[in-house]
């Protein structure tokens, strides 16, 4: 679903910061050789991760969906000298396109990767997180948010992505097989209702929610 015109879609992505071209090949590749490609975060959100990480500026970054790894680089952008993202994908077959990109933009020493589900090693990690960005399997949301709000620094920031699941979370006559769709009903109520964070929810691309941690 397009929330807004093509023709205003494109004015916002041209008055947006330039797509870097080490992003431009990896969106290539993504789209020529990778299933699903448009689960790419593309150039105006990944420009959009990028500046919200550098506003952050965090010391240490989750990523829960690491895909091809266009916005692990997004997110990366924004680090701290000296500082990791960990980032997550229960696709081992990914690895090999993720990890040459990252060796090609220059973060591969800052990027931790993990090949698994993401329910299993989040309660090993110990780090403390500034960023987390949340963009996997749907179904699993509610949960991931249980799992690292003990883990988030004060004033930290959970970004989740796909709130609306284009247009479906209002849909009167939902299909009840829809486990995605009901899931981010759920998952949108919970964070707005937690008072552990405050929340807004911007209607960027599928929807996009900044939760920030009291």
């Amino acid at each position: 679903m397009h929330f807004l015109s093509e023709t205003l879609e494109k004015y916002v992505t041209d008055h947006t910061e330039d797509e870097p071209e080490i992003l431009r090949e990896l969106s290539r590749e993504t789209h020529l050789k990778v299933l699903r490609p448009r689960m790419l975060s593309g150039h105006f959100q990944g420009r959009a991760l990028s500046i919200l990480s550098k506003i952050i500026y965090p010391k240490t970054v989750l990523e829960i969906g690491t895909y091809t790894g266009y916005s692990t680089i997004c997110l990366a952008e924004g680090l701290q000298a000296g500082g990791k993202i960990h980032t997550i994908d229960i696709n081992e077959e990914l690895e090999n396109i993720q990890q040459k990109y990252f060796k090609k933009s220059g973060y591969a020493d800052q990027i931790v990767s993990y090949v698994g589900d993401a329910t299993e090693i989040i309660p090993n990690m110990d780090a403390k997180f500034d960023l987390v960005f949340i963009d996997a399997d749907k179904p699993n949301y509610c949960i991931y948010f249980d799992l690292i709000i003990e883990k988030m620094n004060p004033g930290g920031v959970i970004l989740s992505d796909n709130v609306l699941w284009s247009g479906k979370v209002i849909e009167k006559d939902l299909d009840p097989n829809d486990i995605s769709a009901l899931t981010l009903i759920e998952y949108n109520k919970k964070i707005k209702e937690d008072p552990r964070v405050e929340t807004v929810l911007f209607p960027i691309r599928d929807g996009l929610t900044i939760s920030r941690v009291l």
